[in-house]
């Protein structure tokens, strides 16, 4: 199997996770056979308060599975930069985000990643709020050698993809559902569900889909084909739909989230997910559709306290690690270890911290940040 069919195998096994959760381990484990990579998996994280959740992983030890999320989530302080520094549809690895040479002397290799052999890892971030990011990883062992630019092109090509059937999956949250009777499972569901074909035109709604193509607002039927209020939002939709009826891999980044600002104030999202191949095609064939397209309210777009802070101060990325370090960790003896740096580098950093911050001691950062991550502050 040459590349080209193997990255399409992939796609359409990538969709139809989306509509049947437990196809995603066989998902991670086809990844890691492409991107070259020893475990993955999907997950979410909050490095800062040190809450997250494996969705999906294989591969992967459970006891050190358990381990990240009970330890060392919060001494991952790549996590940490990704909150500040990289935005969702982004492709990152190690060096991307911190020298090398100290995510080699920091606690969370030395105690957590170089005991399994691990030596790198390449993700792409489907989603960030202002809680968490969630991602999908692939960890590279020492036989297969760090990330590479042939690794993140590889990591680069099914990220679209990951990132629109992670959100589909969201949205339709059921356990699984059956890809050819796909309309008739999806009628009680509370978001907008269509069913087009590759001129656009409406071939099966729900419930709520109808209601909303009733009010003619954000979305509309003319003479059965499907157009949006806003021109831009018209625009795109038809080009990804155009897109799915040519098969997964074309629609590539197009529909994973089309902004639609609808004539009563309303903002919603609309996803696509093409239905030309898989397990989908049966959907497809059934309804004579190409694309389901499911619209959702659209959530308020926040930054993460972090990026905020980050933002307001200046900081630079070694300095968010130091400030953060000291907040969770301790003082300089302590911290240096964590992050794998000299006591020296670190107190260089904590003062660049207090100048630009207009603070003077360690407490006075903690009030700082508390003050950030509170839901009642500003």
């Amino acid at each position: 199997m040459d590349e080209t069919e193997q990255v399409s195998e992939l796609i359409g096994d990538i969709y139809d996770a989306a509509l049947d959760p437990a196809l995603w381990p066989l998902v991670l484990e086809k990844s890691c056979g492409f991107v070259h990579g020893a475990c993955a998996a999907l997950v979410s994280q909050n490095p800062v308060v040190g809450a997250g959740q494996f969705y999906f992983s294989w591969g992967l030890d459970p006891q050190y599975e358990r381990l990240y999320l009970e330890k060392y989530i919060r001494l991952n302080t790549a996590a940490t930069i990704t909150l500040t520094s990289v935005m969702a549809g982004e492709i990152v690895s190690t060096e991307m985000l911190m020298p090398y040479d100290e995510y080699l002397s920091s606690r969370f290799h030395i105690e957590w990643a170089k005991p399994q052999g691990y030596c790198d890892f390449v993700g792409a971030i489907l989603e960030k709020t202002a809680c968490s990011i969630a991602n999908v990883s692939v960890i590279r062992h020492e036989r297969h050698g760090v990330v590479d630019d042939e690794t993140r092109r590889r990591m680069r090509l099914l990220a679209p993809h990951f990132r629109r059937a992670v959100t589909i999956g969201n949205v339709i949250d059921l356990h699984k559902v059956e890809a050819g009777t796909l309309a008739d499972m999806l009628d009680g569901l509370a978001t907008v569900m269509l069913l087009v074909d590759a001129n656009a035109r409406i071939v099966q709604a729900n419930l709520r889909g109808r209601a909303m193509l009733e009010e003619r607002s954000s979305l509309r039927s003319s003479a059965g084909q499907l157009s949006a209020s806003d021109p831009n939002a018209d625009r795109m939709l038809r080009d990804v739909i155009a897109a799915a009826s040519a098969g997964d891999a074309t629609v590539g980044a197009k529909g994973i989230a089309v902004p639609i600002a609808g004539r009563d104030g309303a903002r919603w999202v609309a996803h696509v997910l093409p239905l030309t191949s898989g397990a989908r095609r049966q959907a497809g064939l059934n309804y004579a559709a190409v694309a389901a397209i499911f619209v959702r309210k659209a959530a308020l777009d926040l930054p993460h306290p972090l990026e905020t802070i980050a933002s307001a101060f200046d900081l630079t990325p070694a300095e968010l690690r130091v400030m953060m370090a000291i907040v969770e960790v301790g003082g300089v003896p302590e911290v240096a270890p964590v992050l794998g740096v000299s006591e020296t580098t670190v107190k260089t950093h904590l003062q660049h911290v207090f100048e630009k911050t207009g603070t003077q001691r360690q407490a006075d950062l903690v009030k700082l940040v508390a003050g950030y991550m509170s839901p009642l502050a500003g």
